[in-house]
């Protein structure tokens, strides 16, 4: 069952990281352990005026993302009318970016060949 808020989602996230102790001072380690503690629940309770950053909120979402949670990526896609997001593992992601460098390889190639073979008789006229 998807949150009711995205703010529901990050608080949701950030549990599943192991809580604000921990997440808060991943987010903000100068802050000492406390500190950070206290800045992200005030960045998580909607009555405060602190609030979490674009690259704050993605770490807490690539913090959520290794540990297996994936409920903010699925609430806004609920919430954008987007298909339910499919994590890819890194490990996958790489393969397939290989499989694609390998591919562009072998169409320079091909290019390469072809423009050669259109050269060859623009080079015996010029003679």
């Amino acid at each position: 069952m998807l949150p009711e808020t995205l703010n529901d989602a990050y608080i949701d996230a950030v549990k599943a990281c192991g809580g604000s102790k921990v997440v808060g001072h991943a987010i903000w380690p100068a802050k000492g352990v406390e500190g950070a503690q206290r800045h992200l629940l005030a960045c998580l309770n909607p009555d405060r005026n602190e609030k979490l950053s674009p690259e704050e909120a993605l770490h807490i979402e690539r913090l959520s993302r290794a540990k297996g949670c994936h409920i903010v990526a699925q609430y806004r896609a609920a919430a954008l009318s987007y298909a339910e997001p499919v994590p890819i593992e890194p490990k996958d992601e790489a393969d397939e970016l290989r499989r694609q460098v390998l591919e562009m390889g072998r169409q320079l190639q091909t290019a390469l060949s072809r423009i050669e073979q259109l050269d060859r008789p623009n080079l015996r006229a010029a003679a």
